[in-house]
């Protein structure tokens, strides 16, 4: 029985998900140490680094408590292949419940130009597929063994091509970005016996910034932002404001208009390496059935040809 309940309230999450993928709910996954998890989202994301190896991971349990909450996980590789062009990977895994997974694979191109003394803009290309599959067995959704949601009679395995394109305009101390991670829309799960069940995939638009205050020689003020939009829902929008003390440790508070507030906190653990938490605590009606989410980060910059030679220069701050 109690595995049961335990079906009934994956089964039920599962359907907000599936309807959330034509109304009003997230459906790309959501971070909110989105400074530091660029090229997932937008392709020209560039560092203007030559030899210079930016490796990130990302993972986020999100409302935790409610049962098949989702869970995300995403990992990113790139680095510039002279003063104009750089290249890159993305990974990202979204998981609800051990029961829907989608996975997303991606390489990243990147055309930086200069446009200034000391600015430069990049445009950028996202290909790759998406990786849907459900795992419906065991599925019972009332007594007597059988099931009337068609939307749960078959698994399902399906993939899908998509491309991305975004724009990325950055300084030494800002940046201002604009992308389309996922341009083609897609159908996750077909009508049947004259029942819709269909999950759409709409394209999802991102504007981000960010700016680096000198507070004084020691002290910096980073806000941050990012509005999201795709058709059928309201406008998302994050707004963050960290403050990064003797270039190591950096601590903030976010908000994410309508849903979360968040506390950020990471440390500069030795010049290549960052590591970061966050917390989320929900401000919806949802709040009443989980404890919030959590999310990790971790950023690891690779010296490939011995460019830096030891110097222990300010850390990227975006």
């Amino acid at each position: 029985m109690k595995h049961l309940n335990i079906y009934h309230k994956i089964a039920a999450l599962l359907s907000l998900t599936l309807l959330s993928l034509q109304s009003y709910a997230q459906q790309d996954p959501q971070f909110t140490q989105y400074m530091y998890n660029m090229s997932v989202i937008n392709p020209a994301y560039a560092t203007a680094e030559e030899g210079i190896l930016n490796l990130g991971g990302l993972y986020r349990t999100q409302w935790v408590g409610l049962e098949g909450a989702p869970k995300t996980g995403t990992f990113f590789a790139h680095t510039p292949l002279n003063d104009k062009i750089e290249m890159g990977i993305s990974f990202t895994n979204d998981n609800i419940g051990d029961v829907v997974s989608e996975n997303n694979i991606y390489a990243d191109f990147a055309y930086v130009l200069p446009v200034g003394i000391e600015s430069k803009i990049s445009f950028g290309l996202k290909a790759g597929f998406t990786i849907f599959d459900t795992n419906f067995d065991g599925f019972m959704l009332q007594s007597g063994g059988t099931n009337t949601d068609i939307a749960f009679n078959e698994n399902i395995n399906k993939t899908f091509p998509n491309l991305g394109i975004g724009a990325f305009f950055f300084t030494d101390q800002y940046y201002l970005g604009l992308s389309a991670p996922n341009m083609l829309s897609t159908k996750h799960l077909e009508e049947e016996s004259g029942v819709k069940s269909t999950g759409v995939q709409n394209v999802h638009y991102f504007f981000t910034g960010g700016y680096v205050f000198d507070i004084n020689q020691n002290v910096k003020l980073k806000p941050a932002f990012m509005g999201r939009a795709v058709k059928g829902a309201p406008l998302a929008f994050d707004i963050t404001a960290n403050v990064l003390i003797n270039e190591k440790l950096e601590a903030g508070l976010g908000y994410r208009l309508g849903d979360a507030m968040s506390a950020l906190i990471n440390f500069r653990v030795t010049p290549e390496l960052r590591i970061g938490y966050a917390y989320d605590y929900t401000t919806t009606n949802l709040g009443d059935f989980n404890s919030g989410s959590h999310e990790i980060f971790i950023l690891f910059d690779v010296d490939l040809f011995g460019f830096r030679g030891g110097y222990d220069r300010s850390p990227r701050f975006f």
